[in-house]
């Protein structure tokens, strides 16, 4: 008989709310306990039934559930101290993106789950979304160098501009963000990326003195391909082009076209931020005119999930990763560079100064 993974949800915002309703429909999980210090876990148990016991405290719902496994969907400053906890007590992590709040912390994370001999799996999303693995695809048949273009501004009001304050407490848009789409540059270009250079704008007094709620970062690879990444949060955002993803080398382009994700008033809905609808192919080719020699390609594919069915995916390959005992150790060592490069982004934006890899 196949083993039920009893697993511990800590965090129920918008992402461990996901999680926790991918535990409850996906056969293979039994959710043993929320955990949260507010009102979300009373909330999100009574959309799941009210069948689940709700904690205040982790280290007392860890000690009472000892779970098999543990989804840490809190905000970064606790990952850390929450990770090795678990790996300490047995279990299994599933992490939210970002590892840690510093790459120092990433790499005891990733030490402690290699010395309890526990499965690390953090929240990269897209890596699971067929139309990203199928856009990186793409990408790498343009030629070098790259050049990559993507944001993923968000016109954020009510509670998410209430999540977006709560997020930059702890990190800029670009880390929390940026993380994702710079681990997305990385399997594009598989180069070195050798600097960084970025800016920043701090917007608004709502947020603390030492962030800023806007910014954009450059990366340079090795190979001579360089990307940006630009991201603000704020009821002052602009919703003008809020998503462009966009790649380009000497063979033509590939592009995501979200027509329905990219309408008015989509930027800060999380549903909206996982949906590709289409794939542009440009190819660069000419004739002797220096006419286009082949029309724009338009790929649909036909398996688009949802942003819930691409947690269920990330769960489901945690659940794989336990019960197969994949080897981790490249995703976990993924995680950290991307980390390691978003962190000097957000160097580079506090010291005005170019930083070095």
């Amino acid at each position: 008989m196949r083993q039920v993974i009893r697993i511990l949800v800590v965090g129920c915002g918008n992402m461990g709310a996901s999680h926790a309703k991918a535990y409850h429909d996906l056969d293979g999980f039994e959710i043993v306990g929320l955990v949260a210090r507010g009102e979300s876990k009373s909330k999100l148990n009574s959309e799941l039934g009210n069948i689940y016991k709700l904690f205040d405290s982790y280290e007392d719902a860890l000690a009472e559930t000892k779970p098999d496994a543990v989804c840490i969907a809190t905000y970064p400053d606790t990952h850390k101290d929450y990770a090795i906890k678990a790996f300490q007590s047995g279990a299994h992590v599933f992490m939210e993106k970002p590892l840690a709040e510093d790459v120092t912390s990433a790499q005891d994370v990733v030490d402690a789950a290699v010395k309890y001999d526990r499965k690390l799996v953090v929240g990269y999303i897209l890596r699971y979304h067929p139309s990203w693995i199928k856009f990186i695809e793409l990408s790498k048949t343009m030629g070098k160098p790259l050049v990559m273009r993507m944001n993923l501004n968000q016109q954020s009001h009510g509670y998410m501009w209430n999540v977006h304050k709560n997020l930059m407490s702890s990190l800029s848009p670009i880390v929390d963000c940026g993380v994702h789409y710079i681990d997305v540059m990385c399997q594009m270009v598989g180069a070195k990326p050798l600097y960084v250079s970025a800016i920043g704008a701090r917007l608004t007094d709502d947020i603390p003195t030492w962030n800023y709620n806007y910014g954009q970062l450059q990366l340079h690879f090795e190979d001579g391909s360089v990307g940006w990444y630009e991201a603000g949060w704020g009821p002052m955002v602009s919703q003008n082009a809020f998503f462009v993803k966009d790649v380009f080398g000497p063979n033509g382009a590939v592009c995501i076209v979200a027509n329905k994700a990219s309408d008015e008033g989509q930027s800060d809905s999380v549903a909206s931020h996982t949906k590709t609808e289409s794939l542009r192919v440009h190819y660069a080719d000419l004739n002797s005119n220096n006419e286009f020699m082949k029309v724009d390609e338009w790929i649909n594919l036909s398996d688009e999930p949802d942003h819930q069915e691409l947690c269920n995916r990330e769960q489901l390959f945690f659940l794989q990763a336990i019960l197969d005992d994949l080897d981790l150790s490249a995703s976990m060592e993924d995680a950290i560079n991307s980390l390691r490069i978003a962190l000097a982004c957000d160097e580079a934006v506090k010291t005005r100064q170019m930083i070095k890899l």
